[in-house]
């Protein structure tokens, strides 16, 4: 047998306070990266619950938009989101939607005035375009009846007023839970649901991809 001097051990201890440093590292909350587009007819507010949701303010006039993109910082319960929101030119019924709004793209808001019926009508032909894009698959969406101020201003005018509301918040409401979405109507002037809306469509792009995950373990099993 070999003999010789015992073996020597040394101990590095670690600087005061790098053990709370790490575990207030691993303490941060991780940021989320999400990216929404917003798409509907022209002029039903897209552009201004943006703007409204982003810097808090309500823009009273505008250019026309092409396309903007605005990035916000959101707390929802106790994750924090970094919200990318792709503001889009107004489309119709005879827009050909870019893949670029289909590739990347977590959710969408689609966004119609209720004091217009062929916004709404407009909306209808968007999901459609959208769902055949993405190959027939669930896709997060918000439904949002912009302009909520306009038909309540109607409503508390004179008995010669008719009313500017062309499209009822029950119509609205069917039609989102025939796609199986979330409906909300708003006021991007009065802020009225502007924070609500953004907050939702994150939530419904976490319930979206939470089904998902449950159907392809059920499939596995």
């Amino acid at each position: 047998m070999l003999s010789g001097p015992p073996a020597s051990f040394s101990f590095v201890l670690p600087p005061p306070g790098s053990a709370a440093r790490v575990s207030s590292a691993r303490a941060m909350p991780l940021v989320r990266y999400r990216k929404v587009v917003i798409l509907g007819y022209r002029s039903v507010g897209k552009t201004s619950l943006a703007h409204q949701f982003v810097d808090g303010e309500f823009l009273e006039c505008y250019d026309p938009t092409v396309e903007s993109t605005y990035n916000k910082m959101l707390m929802v319960g106790k994750d924090e989101f970094h919200l990318q929101l792709v503001d889009t030119a107004g489309q119709d019924e005879y827009t050909i939607l870019p893949p670029s709004f289909s590739i990347g793209i977590h959710g969408y808001l689609l966004v119609y005035s209720v004091t217009s019926l062929r916004s709404f009508q407009v909306v209808k032909t968007l999901h459609n375009r959208l769902y055949e894009s993405r190959g027939k698959t669930r896709m997060p969406v918000v439904l949002v009846g912009n302009k909520a101020d306009l038909s309540l201003e109607s409503s508390h005018s004179t008995p010669c007023h008719v009313s500017s509301r062309e499209v009822k918040t029950d119509e609205g409401k069917r039609l989102a839970d025939s796609w199986g979405a979330v409906f909300l109507e708003s006021s991007a002037k009065e802020n009225q649901m502007t924070r609500g809306i953004f907050t939702k469509i994150i939530e419904e792009i976490d319930r979206v991809d939470n089904s998902y995950g449950t159907e392809r373990s059920c499939l596995l099993m």
